[in-house]
């Protein structure tokens, strides 16, 4: 199969190009290269620089590309930006995708993947969240990302697109060739990592009085290998007969605390973090974790690899053989 994925420089979107050629896929990256890096580009794969916003830019390549099917990853993702810059965010996520749909539509592509995001959920109201819960997104990220999924289920009702869209909150982890390198860094598993390598002078534990067992926020963490094979499920089972399009949750059902997460950098990298304390970050709730029944049962999704030692342990392997990201790209030299 011939996939186009948006946002193939990026994090997630580079290993999920990995992954499609272990399955013999034929694959083409657009992407405009704003936060990701092209060393990531799996060697041989065409990248071509276009940005989605710019719709003659999406006719070129979704013409020439020819794809049957679209992995979509291309996004801006950081909360706090979305709140100072929100038509930025608007731009890029929900115009850019309107761009791109409208060269799947006219180019006969029936196929579309989209990297959605479980901030669609907002704060629900009850944990596990399940994607029949309310979406009531609370910051413009998250709006800017239902209302692509608002999009895509009406191109599957008017004009037979079929779709997934798959929810997740934090990914983690690394292959051996493929990592994490943002500018700037907000995650919390990479933060620990750059701090241990002297990146940065300490790490900081927001909140230590929430009503979770240990006092820290929980979160769910997928490892990035067990979310791009998600991707490559969910675009398998879109062949399946039958209506296969739908949301689907990517998550641990259980997820980890912040201090899981400190205690398990220190045993598996076997250094001592330095630490700080500060106060809840305004709007953190105290626990977020996605229930991911309908991923496994349908998609035969089975995060194996999504276990803190597992996903800090790949991560901690990536940043040791590339301390300055991919300035550091062994395939440079």
């Amino acid at each position: 199969m011939r996939v186009l994925v948006t946002g193939g420089v990026g994090y997630i979107g580079s290993v999920a190009v990995e992954r499609l050629l272990l399955q013999n896929h034929d694959v083409v990256v657009l992407d405009n290269v704003w936060r990701g890096h092209p060393e990531a580009v799996a060697p041989g794969v065409p990248l071509v620089v276009a940005d989605l916003r710019d719709r003659d830019q999406v006719a070129r390549v979704v013409r020439e590309a020819r794809p049957d099917a679209i992995l979509h990853f291309a996004a801006a993702t950081l909360v706090g930006e979305s709140m100072t810059s929100p038509a930025d965010y608007f731009a890029i996520n929900t115009v850019g995708s309107h761009n791109l749909l409208e060269e799947a539509r006219a180019n006969d592509v029936e196929r579309v993947v989209f990297s959605s995001t479980a901030s669609v959920y907002g704060m629900p109201d009850r944990q596990p969240v399940a994607e029949g819960a309310d979406l009531r997104p609370i910051n413009p990220y998250g709006r800017s990302k239902l209302m692509v999924e608002q999009m895509l289920e009406w191109y599957g009702t008017a004009y037979g697109l079929r779709y997934a869209c798959l929810r997740y909150f934090n990914v983690a982890g690394a292959t051996r060739d493929r990592g994490e390198d943002h500018d700037p860094e907000t995650h919390i598993i990479p933060v620990a990592l750059l701090t241990l390598l002297g990146k940065r002078d300490r790490f900081t534990v927001f909140g230590t009085d929430y009503p979770t067992p240990d006092g820290t926020a929980i979160r769910d963490y997928v490892h990035v290998v067990d979310l791009a094979d998600a991707h490559l499920l969910a675009l398998a089972n879109l062949d399946q007969p039958g209506e296969h399009s739908h949301a689907f949750n990517l998550g641990t059902k259980d997820g980890f605390s912040v201090k899981q997460i400190v205690d398990a950098v220190e045993r598996v990298t076997g250094r001592a973090l330095p630490i700080e304390y500060g106060p809840r970050r305004a709007g953190d709730p105290p626990v977020l974790v996605a229930d991911s029944t309908r991923a496994r049962a349908e998609l035969g999704w089975d995060p194996a690899l999504s276990n803190l030692d597992q996903m800090i342990g790949s991560a901690w392997d990536w940043f040791q053989r590339h301390p300055n990201g991919y300035g550091d790209d062994e395939r440079r030299r």
